[in-house]
């Protein structure tokens, strides 16, 4: 069974940095894309950061510049590096694993809070 487990995160003033950490287990037979997304308040979870299965490497405009995600494959764990992070990054933060093989499916670390003060 895969497992995802998240580490890091917390408060940081705005212009501060951010480091979020993602271990995952139970996946050594599996292929897919891995990435992080976020949740604020009354709003949608959304995509922040991917990498698929080839390597390619994904941001949307809001973090493109400032997020940057990296893979481990030898201690099977993924990273989010946030830099200048503003107000509106507060939310929080969810690691991905979404599988092709041997079976479709989402798997998702438990969520840990981002929360960037004035």
């Amino acid at each position: 069974q895969m497992r995802l487990v998240q580490s890091g995160g917390g408060l940081v003033q705005a212009g501060g940095s951010l480091n979020l950490s993602c271990a995952i287990s139970g996946s050594s037979q599996s292929i897919g894309d891995v990435g992080w997304y976020r949740q604020a308040p009354v709003k949608q979870r959304e995509l922040i950061a991917r990498i698929d299965s080839r390597g390619n490497l994904n941001y949307p405009d809001s973090v493109k510049g400032r997020f940057t995600i990296s893979r481990d494959n030898a201690k099977n764990t993924i990273h989010l590096q946030m830099v200048s992070l503003k107000l509106e990054d507060t939310a929080v933060y969810y690691c991905n694993f979404h599988r092709y093989f041997p079976r479709a499916g989402d798997y998702w670390g438990q969520g840990t809070q981002v929360t960037v003060s004035s």
